[in-house]
């Protein structure tokens, strides 16, 4: 069986470092597409022996990437797609059912209540994640939060299957050693009280929580934030006001498996940790506290769905707090005056990581097919440990494919998508009023009708500057950016007038514009009159418009109806042939550039 996992990048996050941790204990051959940053993540990919291609997207929007990635795929002839986060799984689903694959697997590593990867959870970003989920076969939860939040949107619960994400407790076991070199590295005194904070430096993550925290602490405390992102500054310059800059560690990202880089990993950063706090109001699984619970740490934490729905002896150690910087610095300061984790008490992980999961994680995403016996390549001491967090009402993945659909099926699914977008936004978007007042130029003496076109020209260029609709607001009742966004002028090639017309969702306030412009118009004409032998008058005034100018609701289903048939039929002209003439020797993948190209993935 060939696999071939998309993701939307490879810097290091938790996402990232799941897949090439699950690609680490698959028993099939993959490969990796990343749409953008081939970061850390592809090089350890690649020094685990698996190929990495990077697809070298631009941007959300760059459409361009869809026909590469759908040519990539149906070269290498996969028997499976499997889709990582929001972008990879939009464009991946896409490309992976224009290219003929029928077995599309996506894990859904990110989804809140409100957003998903940092990005807020608007009408569009649900509806194309809809549109994008019904041309896959399953969909993988990290945890059953996720599961739930998939089925209130609508997606039918036959189509998910919850596996938690994996831990290797092995490596994240205490190391007295590890902790001593990690904290010499980072200049932390070995007496000092470490609170970890680990995860991407976003505002979502709420690291800022625990800076506020820390100065209500005392002197011995310090702050390992581990991970890079844009809000590393902001939090910086908050230190500084809280006074605690001298007392927090900024370590960076830093990987979660080996792969040559220098300093101490996430691992070793977790053994030099004394706590991990974890504020995040809303996480897709919690998985930073769950690799500190194997490491043996005590966890004080906001929010973490792979521990809901578990007795309190299942994870002893795990307390929720409410994300506020006054019940962290309280929580912090009982776990320091209760003592340190001695190392014979870090040992092992709770009771939750000491017992595996039934069928891990590689075993349910290739579809429950178990080889007879140990798997001789993987050790069974670094094996990944599952939680035992999951739901027995959503079924596992299914990857026989479906029955083909009819080919006029793609032409009447993108015209009624099409259309109903269409009529969703003629519906939504407010209605438009469009209202123009008319000028005319008048030559004076020592002037002729061809001077006066030329200035009549000139005048409908220079109506939108600045200091024209600066001198037009007062009259206008509104600020100048809304006359600079909602008015437009048009002069004629042969006679001298010049048209203002404002657009605006009030039909009273678009003639106000319109007139208003005009007018202001008018009198820098008068004011240059002397030199120009040219008059601007008034031909006619803006009147109150009655009927709206921008397009009905049926008119843009219309629109968007033959759009959406339009890529239809294209879908379908690309949309490959399957049968005995198309069989015979597979050809090898020709790769698109590539960040690693190092042999091919464990067998």
């Amino acid at each position: 069986m060939r696999v071939l996992h998309i993701i939307t990048g490879l810097n290091v996050g938790g996402a990232e470092q799941q897949l090439r941790l699950l690609l680490r204990h698959l028993p099939v051959e993959c490969e990796v597409v990343t749409l953008t940053d081939p970061g850390p993540v592809a090089d350890g990919l690649a020094a685990d022996g698996v190929r990495v291609i990077h697809l070298g997207m631009t941007g959300n929007r760059d459409l361009s990437a869809l026909p590469r990635l759908t040519g990539l795929i149906r070269r290498g002839r996969y028997d499976v797609v499997h889709t990582h986060l929001y972008r990879a799984c939009l464009y991946g689903r896409i490309a992976a059912r224009l290219a003929g694959v029928r077995a599309v697997v996506a894990t859904e590593h990110s989804l809140g209540d409100t957003q998903t990867e940092g990005r807020p959870l608007t009408a569009g970003v649900r509806a194309l994640y809809l549109l994008g989920e019904r041309l896959g076969r399953t969909t993988v939860a990290v945890s059953p939060a996720v599961a739930a939040r998939l089925a209130r949107w609508g997606v039918p619960e036959p189509r998910i299957t919850v596996v938690p994400n994996g831990v290797d407790l092995a490596r994240f076991a205490f190391d007295p050693a590890a902790r001593h070199r990690a904290r010499a590295e980072l200049g932390l005194e070995e007496d000092a009280f470490v609170i970890g904070g680990i995860g991407r430096l976003v505002p979502g993550k709420r690291f800022d929580v625990l800076v506020h925290a820390l100065a209500g602490l005392p002197a011995d405390c310090r702050l390992l934030l581990v991970g890079g992102g844009p809000q590393e500054g902001a939090l910086r310059r908050a230190a500084h006001r809280a006074g605690v800059a001298d007392r927090v560690v900024f370590a960076g990202e830093r990987p979660y498996l080996p792969d040559g880089s220098p300093g101490p990993g996430l691992p070793a950063l977790a053994s030099a940790m004394d706590v991990l706090a974890a504020p995040c109001p809303e996480e897709a699984f919690g998985l930073a506290v769950v690799e500190a619970l194997a490491a043996g740490l005590p966890v004080r934490y906001t929010s973490c769905p792979a521990l809901e729905d578990l007795p309190p002896e299942a994870a002893p150690d795990a307390v929720r707090i409410p994300c506020e910087p006054g019940a962290y610095a309280r929580a912090l300061a009982g776990v320091r005056a209760a003592g340190r984790r001695s190392a014979r008490r870090r040992r092992g992980g709770p009771p939750l990581l000491r017992h595996p999961h039934r069928r891990p994680a590689p075993e349910r995403l290739r579809g429950g097919a178990r080889p007879p016996g140990p798997d001789p390549r993987t050790p069974a001491e670094s094996r990944p440990v599952m939680t035992e967090n999951h739901t027995r009402r959503h079924r596992g993945p299914r990857l026989t494919p479906p029955r083909a659909l009819p080919p006029w099926s793609l032409v009447a699914a993108g015209v009624l998508a099409g259309g109903l977008l269409g009529g969703g936004y003629g519906v939504l978007r407010p209605a438009e009023y469009t209202a123009t007042s008319y000028l005319v130029a008048v030559p004076g003496e020592r002037s002729d009708a061809a001077g006066a076109l030329g200035f009549a020209q000139a005048y409908g260029r220079i109506a939108t500057q600045p200091a024209v609709l600066a001198d037009a607001q007062g009259a206008a009742g509104v600020p100048v950016a809304a006359l600079r966004a909602g008015v437009r002028t048009a002069t004629s090639p042969d006679a001298p007038m010049v048209a203002v017309s404002a657009t605006s969702p009030r039909p009273a306030e678009a003639a106000a514009m319109a007139n208003a412009v005009a007018g202001a118009l008018t009198r820098r004409a008068d004011a240059a009159r002397a030199g120009t032998r040219v008059t601007l008058v008034p031909f006619t005034r803006a009147v109150r418009p009655t009927e709206p100018s921008s397009a009905s609701a049926g008119v843009t289903g219309l629109v968007g109806a033959a759009g959406g048939g339009l890529l239809g039929a294209l879908a379908l002209l690309v949309r490959p042939r399957r049968g005995p003439e198309a069989e015979g020797p597979r050809p090898a993948p020709v790769p698109g550039p590539a960040v690693a190209d190092g042999a091919r993935g464990r067998r």
